[in-house]
């Protein structure tokens, strides 16, 4: 009987760390909570540049930028993939730039030839940084795979979201950045 309510518990413990709420940040970024829109820390530690020649946070400054951690194996980050492709083509000429970072999970997702063929099946067109030694990562200090920042004009993080959904609140702020000045 122990051993069937425990199984029973861990299933639900299970389930409810898996959901797509769960790793939602309650205290999410925001003009009303000036202490967590922080400044966007620098890509650092960056192996390997795709797509794009190296980018800084400084020289993007002006834009409103999404950075997604994710990584070519991760079910979840697969899932949000058509999303974080889509608001690129639709927003890039109205001054959005999608960042991917890739942070490895297994040491095969860390060769850089592998995360170039994913980028290439995947139809990935936005610059993907690869951050094998979790430099960025930690910088952010991002948890999940995958995560999403927005960051304003001025460099500063105003949204975060971990792990799959809330794709409409997201491109409403994503919207809601771009029409400020």
């Amino acid at each position: 009987m122990i051993k069937q309510t425990i199984s029973i518990l861990a299933a639900c413990l299970l389930a409810v760390a898996c959901s797509s709420g769960a790793q939602e940040d309650p205290r999410e970024p925001s003009s009303e909570t000036p202490e967590l829109a922080t400044g966007a820390p620098e890509f650092t530690g960056i192996s390997h540049w795709l797509n794009s020649d190296p980018l800084t946070m400084q020289q993007l400054r002006g834009k409103v930028v999404l950075v997604e951690f994710w990584t070519f194996d991760c079910i979840n980050c697969i899932h949000v993939m058509p999303y974080v492709k889509q608001w690129h083509q639709t927003y890039q000429d109205r001054g959005l730039v999608v960042v991917g970072v890739h942070t490895p999970e297994y040491p095969e997702e860390g060769n850089a030839a592998n995360v170039r063929a994913a980028i290439q099946r995947f139809g990935i067109r936005y610059p993907v940084a690869q951050d094998n030694g979790y430099k960025t990562w930690n910088a952010y200090g991002n948890r999940f795979w995958p995560a999403v920042y927005l960051i304003d004009r001025d460099g500063k993080v105003v949204y975060r979201h971990y792990g799959e959904g809330a794709y409409d609140v997201t491109e409403a702020r994503i919207r809601q950045l771009l029409a400020k000045p």
